[in-house]
């Protein structure tokens, strides 16, 4: 994986102030999202630059002043070069989204996820009032087979097993009206501990008729609320549904999708605006949700099996993302990689700026905050120079990751900021200095201000550590 905050959070790490970073880039996945490696660099070139501080006889509190100090304006200077986003302009959203995908292993796919990943967000907000969007009404389905080009945006539910057809139960249903059980369909169990001991064959004859009959009931209880698709949840204590059950649903030509887990529920009935029924006596037709169109298919370059349901009228606003991949690993990569294209977008909902990428925030705040510097006096002063010279880390390992020299990139970019060419950063494509916004690079402010923030607050929170005291 490319992912910093699924790296860091798969070690296991003891020292205290290693959780500490840990913690950092599970707090900027939360908070932002993306951006979840460039924190805890920042955080550890800000460690190294208050090594050489201690060193040379400064306080800590001295030095955690400074840095909050030199935080605000950073937070001030980053707003000045910024520019606001308007959520109608699908493109800027799109390239926002590129430039988060440009470091990932799927980096390729771009073309297909990003536009997707917008349009998923957008479906699921008002864009006008909107501060917020809640992830949780974008549920991510995976499939094995297919490319990672095949991943597509359903308007409405994907589940991810076929539809049950033992019976020969329809596969295809229009105008569906859908409900959602938690009862089970299948003949009532004695308790735990205790069996019944079946001697006479009479008696056996009457349980199995006695079986039909209360299984019968059951389906012919459905069929009376109108219902032709019928989810069935998991259950732990018994069958959630038996063959018998199968087939009279199946004779009243009702369609059947069972393994309904138990934290779906609550994303399926916001989505078919239905409402989950424990007891078939309170099965009533107000309680279905409907959909204009029930189906399963075949997904190609695949054997899987997959049910559609399309045609929501969507009170909830909820959507889909069917994501393929020719394996696991591709797969749940895809699926790291969509949750950072969807908080990007999200990044944009909460905090409407953006700014462009490449290395061009730190190389700007780095400039300023050092001449900001000079303004101060004393021991500020000094300091703060100090933490706007760990900020140029950032280019400095870009411009190593993409092979360059990164001592001859990060000085021309220096330069180029310093004659006033604000949108200068790296071209990793190209291998030089380019202007970012022109090359389309641009990412959330949230990222960056979110990223600096917090790795700021963490260093300040270390630097006041006196002593490590071992407890068992």
């Amino acid at each position: 994986t490319n992912d910093g905050a699924t790296i860091l959070s798969q070690m296991s790490v003891y020292h205290p102030t290693a959780k500490m970073l840990v913690e950092l880039s599970q707090s900027q996945d939360i908070e932002a999202g993306d951006g979840t490696t460039s924190v805890c660099v920042i955080a550890g070139s800000l460690l190294n630059t208050c090594q050489g501080l201690l060193d040379k006889g400064i306080h800590p509190t001295a030095i955690s002043e400074a840095f909050m100090a030199a935080l605000q304006q950073a937070d001030i200077i980053l707003q000045g070069v910024s520019r606001p986003v308007d959520l109608t302009c699908r493109e800027d959203l799109v390239n926002a989204v590129t430039t988060c995908l440009s470091s990932k292993v799927v980096s390729q796919n771009s073309d297909t996820i990003s536009p997707i990943s917008v349009d998923a967000v957008l479906s699921v907000i008002d864009a006008d009032t909107a501060t917020n969007v809640d992830l949780n009404d974008i549920k991510i389905v995976k499939q094995i087979g297919g490319t990672i080009d095949d991943t597509e945006l359903v308007n409405g539910l994907v589940f991810d097993k076929g539809a049950k057809k033992t019976a020969g139960g329809p596969t295809h249903v229009k105008d569906a009206k859908i409900g959602l059980i938690q009862f089970c369909l299948s003949a009532p169990k004695s308790d735990m501990e205790n069996n019944v001991v079946v001697s006479d064959y009479a008696a056996m004859d009457r349980i199995l008729r006695e079986e039909r009959k209360y299984i019968l009931g059951l389906c012919k209880k459905i069929k009376k609320a109108g219902c032709t698709v019928v989810l069935i949840q998991k259950s732990i204590l018994r069958d959630a549904y038996n063959d018998l059950s199968l087939h009279f649903l199946a004779k009243m030509g009702i369609m059947v999708i069972t393994d309904i887990e138990r934290n779906d529920i609550d994303f399926i009935s916001r989505s078919l605006n239905c409402m989950p029924v424990a007891h078939v006596d309170s099965f009533t037709a107000d309680k279905l949700g409907s959909a204009e169109l029930c189906n399963e298919v075949t997904m190609p370059g695949g054997t899987q099996r997959v049910v559609k349901v399309t045609g929501v009228a969507n009170p909830g606003r909820t959507c889909t993302i069917l994501v393929r991949g020719t394996n696991k690993l591709t797969l749940d990569e895809a699926d790291r990689s969509i949750h950072d294209a969807l908080c990007v977008v999200r990044s944009l909902v909460k905090k409407r700026f953006l700014i462009s990428g490449g290395g061009v925030a730190e190389t700007e705040l780095a400039l300023k905050l050092s001449k900001w510097a000079k303004e101060q006096t004393g021991m500020k002063a000094y300091c703060v120079r100090a933490y706007a010279e760990a900020l140029e880390i950032v280019p400095f390992t870009l411009a190593e990751n993409a092979g360059l020299n990164p001592i001859n990139i990060v000085t021309e970019l220096r330069k180029q900021h310093a004659e006033g060419n604000t949108d200068a950063g790296i071209n990793v494509r190209r291998n030089c200095i380019t202007n970012m916004s022109e090359e389309n690079v641009i990412q959330p402010l949230l990222v960056n201000t979110s990223a600096i923030t917090l790795a700021t607050e963490c260093v300040c929170m270390i630097l006041k550590i006196d002593d490590v005291v071992p407890v068992r």
